[in-house]
This record gives structure tokens, sequence and C-alpha cells, in this order.
């Protein structure tokens, strides 16, 4: 049977919903979708696409760590935007 594991960071946005950050399924990790929220305000990071993107990957390696993983061992990602424009910004930031 494989092992399944809730991942917590106190370092990303605690989970608004009924659901976790991340779960870890055998050798997998499936996080949640982020938003720019700060995790120690909770409020929504205002200011440009680049600023906000940040905040979000840090968001999502501090759940990867909790998860005992790095950005590095990620698979896949999907963004969801609107304006081709927010691309360059978005990449940018990575």
């Amino acid at each position: 049977m494989t092992a399944i594991a809730v991942a917590h960071s106190d370092h990303a946005p605690k989970a608004s919903g009924p659901y976790s950050q991340a779960m870890v399924v055998g050798n997998l990790v499936y996080t949640a979708g982020q938003i720019p929220l700060d995790p120690a305000s909770m409020e929504v990071v205002t200011g440009s696409i680049k600023q906000q993107t940040t905040r979000v990957l840090a968001n999502l390696r501090a759940v990867l760590r909790a998860a005992g993983w790095q950005v590095v061992h990620v698979l896949t990602k999907d963004w969801l935007e609107s304006p081709a424009e927010v691309l360059g910004a978005v990449e940018a930031a990575l």
C-alpha cells in the first residue's frame, strides 16, 4: 500500500479551505494552488506580476521543503493567467 502524508509549512499561507498545502503520496508531492498571499499577514501581495509571482514561488518552495523536496524536483506546473504579456513577467520572476 502506498504511504500518504500531509505536508505543512508555517512559511506558506495556511489552507483556507478543506484541503492541505500538499500531500505526499509515495514518491510524489501534490501541492495546492497558490495565490500571492503573504503567510505572515494572510493578505494578498500587491504590486507587479513579478512581485506577486515571486511570493507565489516562495510559498511553493516552503511547501515543497516541508515535504522534503525542492523546486528542481518539480515535474510539471500549470499557470492560470489571462493576458499574454503576463507570461514575460512570470518568466522574469522564475
